[in-house]
């Protein structure tokens, strides 16, 4: 669909329709617009927040991977 036949549409339809539509435009087109512009720390930051949340059950529940849990509180600076 073209611009052409967007706006072809938007006549058809009333005030309010319009301005509802035009309502949704805007609040998808400031979505994305934040989106675009997290800065790279925030976004390395999401990404690692959700691959933490991804694996989460792994790390709680295999045996392999919390091996060394066992060594939690242990002091390891040497004198």
């Amino acid at each position: 669909m073209t611009a052409t036949d967007i706006l072809d549409e938007l006549k058809r339809l009333n005030n309010a329709e319009r301005l509802a539509v035009i309502e949704t435009a805007t609040r998808l087109i400031r979505e994305e617009l934040r989106q675009q512009t997290l800065s790279p720390l925030a976004e390395t930051n999401q990404q690692l927040a959700q691959a933490a949340e991804a694996l989460l059950s792994d790390y709680t529940s295999n045996d392999e991977l919390t091996a060394f849990n066992t060594l939690d509180g242990e002091d390891f600076r040497h004198a």
